[in-house]
């Protein structure tokens, strides 16, 4: 590492309108402590990373009470409508709060298995990147296009086809820009990667694992289960 101060945001504003059920799913129990609990520990494990915000719903009346506890030092600021809007409130409050901040590390409130060799890994590589870096698995499977019907219109080589993940690492003033630009613009990014490629920028892929998953259906939860418990074992 260079020294370059990172500091994570972890954007949680999300009504998790997939997952089903009551409970938001980055508050869904995992081994008996909330979803995003693993994520927060995950980023906070690697000595490059210097703090932790956590951007919540205006409404969230749940982080205090599940998640504070155990991460006493941990600043939140309130989110937006959507991950772009959320994740840029989450940048100018870590602009204003840590003015020694030069890169901003992005990683989902329900990515709960990031592995510490994935994260020192995109770190190694992302740190010495001029436009950034993000996690990503090549595409195994064969790739269908759809017709508006639903039937196949053609099969596309996957041959240079990624899955993004998150964590997602850029330069702080650069992020801030291409999102305020990409908003302003009408534009709604799905994620970092796309409003700095809005701006002609080309971020590095850096290869991650498919156990990094995303937990989107309640279903996710068991396989979660069963992956952080092998990594417990393994680390």
């Amino acid at each position: 590492m260079n020294g370059s101060k990172v500091h994570a945001l972890i954007p949680a504003a999300g009504q998790s309108v997939r997952f089903g059920g009551t409970t938001l799913k980055q508050y869904a129990h995992l081994l008996g402590t909330p979803v995003i609990s693993h994520s927060m520990s995950a980023v906070l494990r690697h000595d490059a990373v210097s703090s932790v915000t956590v951007a919540l719903a205006e409404d969230d009346g749940i982080f205090d009470e599940l998640v504070r506890p155990g991460f006493p030092g941990v600043l939140t600021c309130t989110g937006g409508a959507s991950r772009a809007q959320t994740v840029m409130n989450g940048v100018k409050f870590i602009a204003s709060h840590h003015p020694d901040c030069e890169w901003v590390l992005v990683h989902d409130a329900a990515r709960p298995c990031l592995s510490i060799s994935d994260l020192a890994r995109l770190l190694d590589h992302g740190l010495q990147s001029a436009t950034g870096a993000i996690l990503a698995v090549p595409v195994s499977d064969t790739l269908k296009l759809a017709d508006d019907a639903g039937y196949i219109e053609q099969t596309v080589d996957r041959e240079r086809y990624w899955s993004a993940q998150t964590p997602q690492l850029f330069r702080i003033g650069p992020l801030q820009e291409h999102l305020e630009a990409a908003l302003a613009a009408g534009l709604t990014p799905t994620d970092e990667a796309q409003a700095m490629e809005q701006a002609g920028i080309r971020p590095l892929l850096v290869e991650g694992s498919t156990t990094n998953i995303k937990i989107t259906g309640s279903e996710d939860l068991a396989l979660a289960e069963f992956i952080l418990q092998r990594q417990s074992v393994r680390e």
